[in-house]
């Protein structure tokens, strides 16, 4: 077997620079490009990946991280994991990730601790694996016909089976979905790959002793391969713990390991393995320290048989070339890296060796007690909110944005060019939030919203507000599919200079004598979709942050403004992935909650949201929130949160209409869902919604999309009062 390579990546952004493949799959979608157009433009954008790294000095290049859409749902295709109502569709890949007219698409989760989503995959008993290998075969030959060598990187058996819908039924098919892998693995052989790297993620959180014997048994038998490449097992976002030695006695040649995240405990275990030391971060955009990263080489080194220099996870969560962003200021432009300075990184310790002094030991600041700020009693506050507002049975609403036109881009790239007058602009702005307005009148909404036709991102268009932060042009990370972010780099203390929200969430309070909510994004979110400073404790960051967005509630409130909605969406994301750690995260990201949203009147009602997260497992949590109404991701995940909310003891909002696909629900489908609702809690603490925001659909589609709505809502609030009379 080959000597693995000296330097690595375990993956690399696949969105394209300038996010071509994002214009590429929505020209497709919407039917103005082929296929064979979308395939044209992966193939460019995967033969450009190649040649950089290359050029960038890095020996062990990898293939299989592009994706259409998701590695998760490539890796179900892979070993033929397609539920079988999918089959028949045109292009069953796209109908699994977004559904059809038809067809609802899968669910859709948070990968791990990031802001990247995965389809979760559906594995039951009726499952029929069939290696399906495609995929990985073309991008290696792909590759090779440019003159380079790369290293498949496909999905673990067993975190692929513990991502499905049913984690417990999914690994009793793990013999099953290893035949499959042992046969990738006789394919790969026969085409002469030297390696293959399995992500195991999942082996990071804390498992049972079913889920670790797994782990044994899917490696004793892959290892086993007679004639096989060899194997590379990676384990990003943490530390293996319990599973390191349980992998290490396997016959897997590699293990990668997460020393950003993970720290150096256990390497022992590692004794005679080759070893990709994840020494520099795939996480955040700070430059790597070489004193620390040759401290941990060097301590790896005196247990492993090899040592490769690697980034800690995937290049996918970090923007693609620092140089892009000729705006940022130098000072902190030098502390920074993106992916290619990342790989840069890698090369230069692989070249460098490991020497270097140990890093100075940092103490860790005493944490300060957790107060929590506390509002007035719940039931006293909503008799003041219903006697003030007045809502119907059901009340309608939205989640904050809808629609972002083509016009409103444009506007806001003329805006910053200085081609377009502020005035001229602002006019466009408060255009549009007069048709969002009126749109929401006709067709019968109770709580209306202003559209945010003025926002780029809800966490963005913050940080261009907000002191402490500093925001790229060409940032771009994916988040699902085409969806893609900029995330801002957060380097300062934060603090608010002036309001931001006021004035046109007055303006559109102005248009209607419906109640408009005041949208606002909470601390915990604007800090989890940024690049966070590396020199404070995180709790410290987001209640910084969590001041800022308390004078903002104030404010609003203020301005007349009776309902305000701070979203928290990155609540779950943000949890740790280990259970020792959760407790003490959840106390302080609910009390920074509380802090900025307890400033108001009893009569003044807050919203929270969340979206896409598993909040089922958190519910406590977002109970302790303590908002008046909380809306939820539902409808895209078969209304299972249901299931959880018997004793939550607020308003709540659970979807009925799944907006990240492009597919309009009947008024049926809304109605079958309010019923499930109505069954597991009182009609007096049901809110109607759909799943998320309207940003990513079109007007046709949201139009249709909340008259159904609309319509399912009216024919249940008859019900109601027929049943009171």
């Amino acid at each position: 077997m080959s000597r693995f390579p000296q330097s690595t990546v375990l993956g690399y952004p696949r969105i394209g620079p300038r996010r071509e493949l994002k214009r590429a799959l929505e020209s497709y979608w919407d039917g103005t490009a082929t296929r064979q157009d979308l395939d044209r433009v992966g193939a460019e954008l995967r033969a450009a990946t190649w040649r950089r790294l290359a050029e960038l000095g890095l020996d062990g290049l990898p293939s299989n991280t592009f994706s259409l859409y998701d590695q998760v749902l490539d890796t179900a295709v892979l070993l033929g994991a397609v539920p079988e109502r999918y089959r028949g569709a045109a292009d069953p890949y796209f109908a699994m990730a977004r559904g059809t007219d038809g067809l609802a698409p899968l669910r859709m989760t948070k990968w791990f601790d990031t802001n990247y989503h995965y389809i979760v995959p559906e594995i039951g008993p009726e499952t029929v694996f069939k290696l399906d290998a495609a995929k990985p075969l073309a991008e290696l030959r792909e590759a090779r016909a440019l003159g380079f060598e790369t290293r498949p990187v496909v999905v673990g058996p067993v975190t692929f089976l513990l991502l499905a819908a049913d984690p417990g039924a999914a690994l009793e098919r793990l013999d099953d979905v290893l035949a499959c892998y042992e046969e990738l693995l006789g394919v790969l052989a026969d085409e002469g790959v030297a390696w293959v790297q399995l992500d195991e993620p999942a082996l990071v959180q804390d498992r049972t002793p079913g889920e670790l014997a797994a782990v044994r048994a899917a490696y004793d038998r892959l290892g086993s391969v007679a004639a096989r490449p060899g194997l590379l097992v990676t384990a990003p976002f943490g530390h293996l713990g319990e599973a390191l030695p349980v992998l290490a006695a396997t016959p897997v040649e590699a293990i990668g390991v997460d020393l950003v995240r993970g720290g150096l405990d256990g390497l022992d275990a590692l004794a005679g393995k080759t070893v990709v030391a994840g020494v520099v971060s795939g996480r955040d955009v700070w430059r790597t320290s070489p004193e620390r990263a040759a401290h941990a080489l060097r301590a790896v080194a005196e247990h492993a048989a090899q040592v490769v220099v690697g980034t800690s996870c995937s290049l996918l969560h970090v923007p693609y070339d620092l140089e892009a962003e000729p705006g940022l200021d130098p000072a902190l432009k030098a502390r920074l890296a993106f992916a290619e300075q990342k790989v840069a990184e890698v090369v230069a310790l692989a070249r460098g060796g490991f020497d270097g002094p140990a890093p100075a030991v940092r103490p860790a600041p005493e944490p300060a007690p957790v107060v929590r700020d506390e509002r007035g009693p719940y039931p006293v506050r909503a008799a003041a909110q219903a006697a003030h507002l007045g809502l119907p049975a059901l009340p309608i609403t939205t989640i904050g944005s809808f629609p972002q036109t083509g016009e409103l881009r444009a506007a806001r790239a003329a805006l910053a060019a200085g081609t377009l007058p502020a005035q001229e602009y602002e006019r466009r702005v408060e255009a549009e939030i007069e048709r969002v307005i009126r749109l929401q009148e006709r067709l019968g909404l109770d709580v209306l919203v202003h559209g945010e036709p003025e926002r780029n991102d809800m966490v963005q268009y913050f940080a261009e507000h907000l002191d402490g932060f500093a925001v790229t042009a060409n940032g771009w990370v994916q988040s699902y599919g085409s969806r893609c972010t900029r995330p801002p780099i957060l380097h300062g203390d934060v603090s608010r200079p002036e309001p931001i929200t006021v004035r046109w969430a007055r303006h559109a309070q102005s248009l209607t004598d419906r109640p408009v909510k005041g949208m606002l994004t909470g601390p915990v979110t604007i800090v989890a979709w940024s690049f966070v400073r590396d020199d404070l404790p995180l709790r410290d960051v987001v209640f910084q942050v969590a001041a800022a967005v308390r004078e903002e509630v104030r404010d609003l409130e203020a301005a007349g403004v009776s309902i305000i909605q701070v979203d928290e969406p990155a609540l779950r994301e943000l949890l740790p992935l280990r259970q020792a750690a959760r407790a003490g995260y959840l106390e302080w990201a609910v009390a920074a909650y509380r802090r900025a949203t307890s400033g108001v009147a009893d009569r003044t009602q807050i919203h929270t949201h969340l979206c896409y997260s598993d909040a089922d497992q958190i519910l406590d949590a977002i109970d302790g929130l303590d908002a008046d109404v909380t809306t939820i991701e539902s409808a895209r995940s078969g209304a299972r949160i249901l299931d959880a909310v018997g004793s939550f003891g607020r308003g709540l909002g659970p979807g009925v209409y799944d907006i990240h696909s492009p597919r309009v629900p009947s008024s049926a489908e809304v109605e079958t869902l309010l019923r499930r609702t109505l069954a597991a809690l009182p009609a007096e603490r049901v809110w109607v919604n759909p799943d998320c925001g309207l940003k990513t659909r079109t007007y046709a589609q949201v139009e249709a999309a909340l008259a159904n709505v609309a319509e399912a809502t009216g024919r249940l609030r008859a019900e109601l009062t027929r049943d009171a009379g």
